[in-house]
């Protein structure tokens, strides 16, 4: 039997839980409806359902019930009204702007945000006449000095790839809502799972279900979660027309990924804060990026706005005395493991590894990456679920012979 849920659940059963009803066969775990297109009862219902006057599913770049469910399930753990899924993490921040902006609007971004978000804001989108202004992360007097009559977007990361730099998410909405404009936050590093920004007055939540939703790095996703007057009236008709919508197949796999979530990110935040930890004490090493240290300068604001949890992703400098030696010897420690992936994707259960100034943040100008603070020594590692014995034996390979 197809019972409703009660109201009060929480995110833990949500995460399993939430869903579409099932079919008439009755099955326990979510279907996956592979397919193009639905059969309609007649051409009067048909023509009823592709007008919007009846609900129903019609064709899967419209609407799919694998979808569905992965859309329920993501708005119901980030505690908003709706959510749309999306092809991949930046089609959603594409998706968003298009459906918020038009030539002449401006938006305020983080100068830390992920190298692509960057790219696309503030190259491509300037092509079509949207203006964009770039702040540092964590100055919040930078955010309310950077408005503009034209404004209508403050979008912010929070934590940051790949320096984990924080924003107050409460102090930013304030400043956006004073300002009569909208406050997106890309939530893909620490997921609803240690953050939920709607709660803190975040209007619209981007992810990256690629990240830490799927957790296994199989498929490409992206949603955005927000009130159903953005969701279902600015952001739906585009999609339908523009074709961002997301795979059933890839819908239904991060369906399955965010029922294991809570506890996947409890214990990579454990692993990635003990090897932060280690890490800092490592001669070799001249500063670590985490926001579960006590020597990160947002760590209270991060244990106040993370659940008390630092995350999973975190960077290290490694000694050097110029770019270029900085630069050979972060090749050396990441090329040194043998454990580690050597792949720019993170939120896997494998300890991934990268070198952010050539891969994540290569398409960036140097003044871009000085602004953003990506040196040429920066290594980041987003961390697994394999021992922490390992992961720090893995590390000491490189660190241990740097000269």
């Amino acid at each position: 039997m197809n019972h409703a849920l009660p109201d009060g659940l929480h995110t833990d059963t949500l995460a399993v839980r939430q869903a579409v009803p099932r079919s008439a066969y009755g099955e326990n775990s979510e279907a996956l409806y592979l397919t193009s297109s639905f059969v309609q009862p007649d051409a009067a219902t048909a023509a009823r359902r592709f007008a919007g006057e009846e609900e129903g599913y019609t064709y899967s770049r419209t609407s799919n019930p694998t979808v569905t469910s992965f859309e329920q399930r993501l708005a119901a753990l980030e505690g908003t009204e709706a959510a749309i899924g999306t092809s991949s993490g930046m089609s959603a921040i594409l998706l968003m702007c298009l459906g918020l902006l038009k030539a002449g609007d401006h938006v305020v971004c983080s100068q830390s945000m992920f190298g692509s978000t960057i790219k696309l804001i503030g190259g491509e989108l300037s092509r079509f006449g949207v203006q964009s202004s770039f702040v540092p992360q964590t100055d919040a007097a930078a955010w309310k000095a950077a408005l503009r009559p034209e404004t209508r977007l403050l979008f912010a990361e929070t934590p940051t790839n790949p320096l984990t730099d924080l924003c107050d998410i409460r102090e930013l909405a304030d400043i956006a809502h004073a300002a009569g404009v909208l406050l997106a936050v890309d939530n893909c590093f620490a997921s609803p799972a240690l953050q939920r920004p709607a709660s803190l007055g975040a209007d619209l939540v981007i992810h990256s279900g690629t990240k830490f939703l799927d957790g296994q790095g199989r498929v490409m996703a992206g949603a955005v979660c927000g009130p159903r007057a953005i969701i279902d009236d600015k952001l739906a008709p585009l999609i339908r027309s523009a074709g961002m919508n997301l795979s059933p197949f890839n819908a239904w796999v991060v369906l399955k990924g965010m029922e294991t979530l809570t506890i996947r990110m409890q214990a990579q935040s454990a692993n990635a804060l003990q090897l932060a930890t280690w890490l800092e004490a490592h001669p070799q090493v001249a500063r670590v990026y985490y926001p579960g240290l006590a020597s990160h300068p947002q760590h209270a604001l991060a244990m106040r706005q993370q659940s008390g949890l630092g995350g999973a992703v975190l960077s290290f400098d490694v000694r050097s005395s110029d770019p270029a030696t900085g630069r050979a010897r972060a090749f050396h420690v990441i090329d040194s493991t043998r454990v580690c992936s050597i792949t720019a994707n993170l939120g896997d259960t494998k300890t991934t590894i990268t070198h952010p100034a050539s891969t994540s943040h290569g398409r960036l100008s140097e003044e871009q990456r000085q602004a953003a603070g990506i040196g040429q020594g920066l290594v980041r590692v987003a961390v697994g679920l394999e021992h922490i014995d390992d992961l720090k034996a893995d590390l000491a390979r490189g660190l241990d012979s740097l000269t």
